[in-house]
């Protein structure tokens, strides 16, 4: 074999091992590739789908928590509710405790006794008790327990106040009978009380005039 034939087969088998060695480079390359589209398909695919999925649960969770601000909003309502009708209940036993406390007496007007009465009522007053036995000796003394009951009786009847009242005479009016000139502080009602006693009972109001001036001196003289 001469030597151009080597040289030619030589060069002939170069060029077909790197055609080769080109095409595998390629075939590598190709599925390099290839395998890097399949990746990027999947795994893009599924954070895609994921994201969808988080946005499909989103409205759910929202869901969940205006659910639950609703349910706790009822709570609140229903607890307002209850506390409520328990202050309506508790203010209408007050008031119905106040209404029997406080009922008003009805009064009659009767005849003034003199020319200084403006005007004159009795009422359906009921004795006010008593701590004394029987038999009774009436005291006009201010530190008697008889002066006590009758100041009690006395503030019944006018509806004066403890605290803004001020007896200016209490005397004999006969037989297990009183009779009081009385005022608020200021004078600017004066009355004058009836009492009786009530034999185990105490003082009971009897009458009660409304004065145009204190005349407590003429009954103490």
């Amino acid at each position: 074999m001469t030597d151009m034939e080597k040289r030619t087969r030589t060069d002939r088998y170069e060029k077909r091992r790197k055609n080769t060695k080109s095409i595998s480079i390629l075939l590598g390359v190709g599925i390099v590739l290839l395998i890097s589209l399949i990746s990027i398909w999947l795994f893009g695919g599924g954070d895609n789908e994921a994201v969808d999925d988080s946005s499909k649960e989103q409205p759910e969770t929202s869901e969940v928590m205006e659910e639950d601000e609703d349910a706790q909003e009822a709570y609140v309502q229903n607890d307002e509710s209850e506390a409520g009708q328990t202050n309506t209940t508790e203010e209408s036993e007050l008031e119905n405790e106040h209404d029997e406390n406080n009922q008003s007496i009805v009064t009659e007007e009767v005849e003034p006794s003199d020319d200084n009465v403006i005007r004159a009522y009795t009422a359906d007053w009921e004795p006010v008790g008593t701590e004394q036995e029987e038999p009774h000796i009436v005291s006009f003394d201010k530190e008697s327990q008889d002066w006590l009951e009758m100041k009690e009786a006395i503030l019944l009847a006018t509806g004066l106040n403890e605290n803004d009242y001020h007896a200016w005479w209490i005397g004999n009016g006969g037989d297990q009978k009183a009779i009081a000139t009385v005022s608020d502080k200021e004078e600017t009602e004066v009355y004058r009380v009836y009492l009786s006693w009530v034999t185990n009972e105490g003082w009971q109001p009897t009458k009660v005039e409304l004065l145009k001036e204190n005349d407590w001196e003429k009954y103490r003289n």
